[in-house]
């Protein structure tokens, strides 16, 4: 019985030390998939300012997807991270902590959402590359290539479109973003005097946000507003040619009428 209970002793020991050796390699795992899941797939973003009420309120957490953009391009309406290094920001980014505990906790703050990049920002897209994009129309409207945007279910409450006019030509490979809280947003509007007259670079897009994480009760998809379903675009360019398309029928059938006649 002794030896019995001896074995036993003995197997949990081993259990319980090679547990022990395991665990490091474990944790070494984890972290290895949570940096390529941050890297490449998905990561979260915390909300710092008011610039997106009430779509995103403060403190609010954001899962970001960062695969996105390589099955589609950025459209109208998508909220957007990016990093504003080389655009809104041209001063290269902080360096990292030197310490590599301070390093570590930095970045783990930064994968989860509690701490926020120095750099990024989070805006709504309204014109991507050779849209004009314009404020305001005679209603006080935005308008993308002439057509103006019902922004009612995305504004803040009793904010205007805009509070200053203007008008911008998106280069190709940019993007014109401005926040859903047009009073206290820092937007495009804010940076025209800067490369590509206040748009983004499209290659500094780190992502879609997609979805409200946190708090719970905020719970919630981010999905693109119905307004930016309008053919912003193509109808622009057609509609010269469907009205002189439409302008040529009434002669078309006369000239058939007069030719039936004869």
């Amino acid at each position: 019985m002794k030896s019995e209970s001896r074995n036993t002793a003995d197997a949990s020991a081993r259990k319980k030390g090679s547990f022990w050796k395991e665990l490091p390699v474990l944790v070494v795992m984890a972290l290895a998939l949570a940096l390529i899941v941050k890297t490449f797939v998905l990561q979260a973003f915390y909300i710092p300012s008011e610039s997106m009420e009430n779509t995103l309120l403060t403190n609010d957490r954001v899962l970001v997807n960062k695969v996105v953009y390589h099955t589609r391009d950025v459209e109208r309406g998508d909220v957007v991270v990016f990093s504003g290094t080389g655009s809104w920001d041209p001063a290269a980014p902080a360096p990292p902590p030197a310490h590599p505990v301070a390093a570590a906790l930095q970045w783990l703050g930064t994968a989860v959402g509690v701490v926020p990049g120095t750099k990024d920002y989070i805006k709504r897209v309204i014109g991507v590359g050779g849209d004009t994009v314009a404020c305001c129309d005679v209603k006080g409207r935005v308008t993308v290539n002439g057509v103006a945007l019902d922004e009612s279910t995305y504004l803040y409450p009793g904010n205007v479109p805009s509070q200053n006019f203007f008008t911008a030509k998106v280069p190709e490979g940019r993007l014109w973003v401005m926040g859903d809280h047009r009073q206290v947003s820092l937007d495009s509007r804010e940076h025209t005097s800067g490369p590509g007259g206040g748009s983004i670079p499209v290659d500094q897009v780190i992502g879609r946000a997609f979805v409200i994480i946190w708090p719970l009760s905020r719970a919630t998809t981010l999905s693109i507003p119905e307004t930016f379903a309008q053919p912003v675009g193509a109808l622009e360019g057609a509609a010269p040619a469907l009205a002189g398309l439409a302008g040529s029928l009434p002669l078309f059938w006369l000239r058939r009428r007069w030719l039936a006649r004869r």
